[in-house]
């Protein structure tokens, strides 16, 4: 009977909650509340959260208390939007940028930083105001006229490391043998599983794109400091920037402020009286403010959004799942409304067989509209796969992509079932090889000639793809493939991107490919409703934002034992993910 009760009531109380949650999220689906810019105000930026690729249809997202909070972060399109309109907004008169650690990529970093280089074009001000910026959040921080620090604070300046986890010190221990089957010299995917450090290879080809990208946050930084390239790299060599007075002193800063003092400064560039308050509206407030872009036009701009790891399946927002992003592709090729395809791709790669399923519908779509490629922080390995058939590629400086290369993964764990845990297996099989695969016993020389020949052959058929997609020869593509990974800017010399610039420029250049003037552009695939993504927090499903919060640091690490862990057949797949502080 008390265990009926107790059940009665958990239940009355989850529906009861669910009910909560629902007409919470009708009501914020439904009200529109008015939000007025004032004469004279200040848009607030900050990217401690990372940008997402598109904007989130949901009106809330769970805190790590489990409780929610209404959200309308805007993605990257929307985000660069909204600074152009502020740009031409009379009611905006300059832009305060909060800045300390900023958790987006590089390239999205990038698209930002141009966005706000446009800004300044209006002759409006940017104020950049740090306790403590990392080299991120500095680089986007260089475009601003005037860059305060707190007094106690510092700014990061040491350049670029480039850092792998290896496993096989682990696996040894566990008496695991990861026998591995690759192609490619530079495809280290696989070095973490075998090796306890990098090849020589893969510190030549780590060090050539984490070089390019260190060079053009230095170049950028140079031209708008008016700070010279030798200069900058001797105050990274030397660790010269040490404090805040240090910053001041060589120039990445102009001045030390604390927060009062700050906004004091913004009082006086307004022309604000003492006893006035400073006018501030955040960017996600100022998305409430700005006036929606409805256009009735019939003409149509898919883009469609590829996010994630690559993978058979469904997948979701975080993940690509080949089912879900072919559907979204064929459904964009047979409405004679959509008259371009923007494929925006933000992947490492994943599953060479999944990767292959999206690019078939990539050449369909090819055949009877503009396809354009936009490439986000990475567009690698099976991420280039999918990319290669476009009309056109475009990339930014600090993309990471190529990684032309596949590999096969099949541990050997007999001997840790064995000696760690005391199992053992027999077996009896009606053929010679029945137990093909299997990670219970090593694999025999044949079988190992057997998956090689196949790696080879979805290698031969990887690199056939790009050269019929970009128009180059075959031993010319093999010749910059072999798995290494290149920049935007270096793809460009070697013919695997077309062209440099973000999702805007993309969007520009399918309509003008279309002949299109007047068109609307459409998300593709649809995103979840509320009430789903209700279902799956409530299913206790985290999200990326929630891990990397809880995890901090080890984040990058658990991400990547995770991909590990998921591999399925051979893979097409960035080495590591380079996170940048």
């Amino acid at each position: 009977m008390l265990a009926s009760m107790a059940g009665f009531i958990l239940t009355i109380v989850i529906i009861s909650f669910i009910g909560f949650v629902m007409f919470a999220s009708l009501v914020a689906l439904t009200k529109s509340e008015e939000v007025k810019v004032n004469p004279n105000t200040v848009l607030m930026v900050d990217f401690v959260d990372a940008v997402p690729e598109r904007t989130p249809s949901g009106p809330f997202t769970f805190t790590s208390t489990g409780m929610f909070k209404t959200t309308n972060t805007p993605g990257i399109l929307e985000t660069i939007e909204l600074i152009e309109h502020a740009a031409v907004d009379d009611n905006i008169s300059g832009i305060y940028m909060n800045m300390s650690n900023v958790a987006s990529g590089m390239a999205t970093v990038e698209e930002i930083r141009e966005a706000l280089l446009k800004f300044k074009e209006s002759g409006k001000f940017i104020v950049a105001y740090g306790e403590v910026y990392s080299q991120k959040a500095y680089y986007l921080a260089s475009v601003a006229d005037k860059i305060a620090v707190n007094p106690e604070g510092m700014i990061d300046f040491r350049g670029i490391n480039g850092e792998v986890m290896f496993l096989k010190g682990l696996f040894d221990k566990l008496d695991i043998n990861a026998q591995i089957i690759r192609h490619g010299k530079y495809k280290s995917a696989i070095e973490p599983l075998i090796n306890d450090r990098m090849s020589e290879a893969n510190k030549e080809q780590t060090l050539t794109y984490i070089s390019s990208i260190w060079n053009h946050m230095v170049n950028g930084i140079a031209l708008q400091r008016k700070v010279d390239n030798a200069s900058l790299q001797l105050f990274a060599d030397s660790l010269l920037i040490q404090n805040a007075e240090d910053a001041v002193r060589y120039g990445l800063a102009d001045t030390l402020l604390y927060k009062d003092q700050l906004i004091q400064m913004m009082r006086s560039r307004l022309g604000l009286d003492e006893n006035k308050e400073v006018s501030v509206i955040k960017l996600n407030r100022y998305k409430e403010a700005a006036p929606k872009k409805y256009k009735l036009s019939r003409d149509k701009l898919a883009v469609i959004y590829a996010t994630g790891e690559i993978n058979g399946g469904e997948g979701d927002e975080f993940s690509i799942g080949s089912e879900r992003i072919s559907r979204s592709i064929r459904k964009a090729r047979k409405d004679s409304t959509v008259k371009a395809i923007v494929f925006r791709i933000n992947s490492p790669g994943g599953s060479a067989l999944a990767s292959d399923v999206i690019l078939r519908e990539i050449e369909l779509a090819q055949q009877v509209k503009p396809v354009v490629v936009s490439m986000g922080d990475y567009a690698a390995s099976g991420g280039y796969y999918i990319a290669c058939a476009a009309d056109t590629i475009l990339a930014n400086p600090t993309t990471l992509t190529g990684s032309i290369g596949v590999f096969g993964v099949i541990p050997d764990m007999s001997k840790f079932f064995e000696n760690k845990l005391g199992i053992t297996f027999d077996r009896v099989k009606t053929n010679k090889h029945a137990d093909y695969m299997t990670i219970t016993r090593p694999l025999t020389d044949y079988e190992k000639m057997v998956i090689t020949r196949s790696v080879e052959d979805i290698y031969d058929t990887f690199i056939t793809h790009v050269s019929r997609g970009r128009n180059m020869s075959k031993s010319n593509v093999d010749s910059i493939g072999q798995g290494r990974v290149w920049s935007g800017t270096d793809g460009i010399n070697i013919g695997l991107v077309d062209e440099l610039g973000g999702i805007k420029k993309a969007i520009a250049l399918a309509a003008g490919k279309a002949q299109i003037s007047e068109y609307r552009v459409v998300s593709l695939p649809e995103q979840a409703d509320p009430l789903t993504q209700i279902m799956n927090e409530l299913q206790g499903k985290p999200t990326d934002d929630k891990l990397k919060k809880e995890l901090g640091i080890l984040y990058p690490y658990l991400k990547q034992l995770k991909s590990l862990s998921q591999m399925e057949g051979v893979q097409a797949r960035l080495p590591f993910i380079l996170n940048i502080n």
